[in-house]
């Protein structure tokens, strides 16, 4: 019987969206303190429950602003959801946006032990790895150059080569693998599944239902923050399919 890693239990996160045009930030000040400034609620999530096993990958499907960044986002930590809690067993290593928590003014050999110790790696696991890393993100002469200089896929190869140099239990993909050549995202699903193969759980997001459907053996549809469904990736797929469809 698969263990379970991931626990998601009726999470709900609510944003406070100021409905005032205010021109600076001297004259939010003063509307504050006048209590001229008012704010309607929005939920981004709302009472959304769902557990997976120990190897699942799970691919999260929905249109734009669906919810599924914020869903990540919660069960990576970065947000604390307004209701319910996330349970997880093991380390979580999220790679959610390009270039989170690189430093744009160091170089990608320093950006090597920056994001590297975010992630929780040591000093000295990275020093081991570090030729590994380079290797496997293509960057050759360009890894001592600053990274305010990288392209966007530039980043991601790097911030994905570094993510994935050890197994963590889950690993947390947001649309990472639409960016860059195609040779690169070939190579980056092919590690992703050796991963998997290593028992590693995937939370993924891709607006690609192919890759979703390449890597992942489960999915659920989000539908404006609630939980429409979730299951088998065939099962699921078709349905959204016929979703995006209308």
């Amino acid at each position: 019987m698969s263990k379970e890693i991931l626990k998601v239990e009726d999470v709900s996160i609510k944003f406070n969206l100021s409905s005032e045009k205010v021109d600076s930030f001297k004259e939010y000040i003063i509307k504050s303190i006048k209590h001229q400034i008012s704010y309607d609620e929005f939920w981004a999530l709302k009472n959304v429950s769902f557990s997976i096993n120990k190897g699942d990958r799970l691919g999260i499907l929905g249109l734009n602003g669906a919810g599924k960044s914020t869903l990540l986002k919660v069960i990576a930590g970065v947000f604390k959801p307004t209701e319910g809690h996330v349970t997880a067993s093991g380390r979580i290593v999220p790679l959610l946006e390009l270039g989170a928590g690189f430093d744009p003014q160091y170089t990608g050999r320093e950006n090597i032990f920056l994001y590297g110790t975010v992630l929780g790696y040591s000093k000295s696991y990275l020093q081991e790895k570090y030729d590994e890393i380079v290797e496997f993100s293509e960057l050759g002469k360009f890894i001592d150059v600053p990274i305010k200089n990288y392209s966007s896929g530039m980043r991601t190869k790097l911030g994905f080569s570094i993510a994935t140099i050890s197994e963590p239990e889950i690993l947390i993909l947001d649309e990472i693998l639409s960016v860059g050549d195609a040779r690169f995202r070939k190579k980056s699903e092919q590690k992703l599944v050796d991963m998997m193969d290593g028992g590693t759980t995937v939370l993924f997001v891709s607006h690609s239902l192919a890759q979703v459907r390449r890597i992942c053996n489960k999915a659920m549809i989000l539908d404006h923050g609630k939980l429409h469904a979730i299951g088998g990736i065939d099962e699921i797929s078709d349905m959204y399919e016929k979703m995006i469809e209308e």
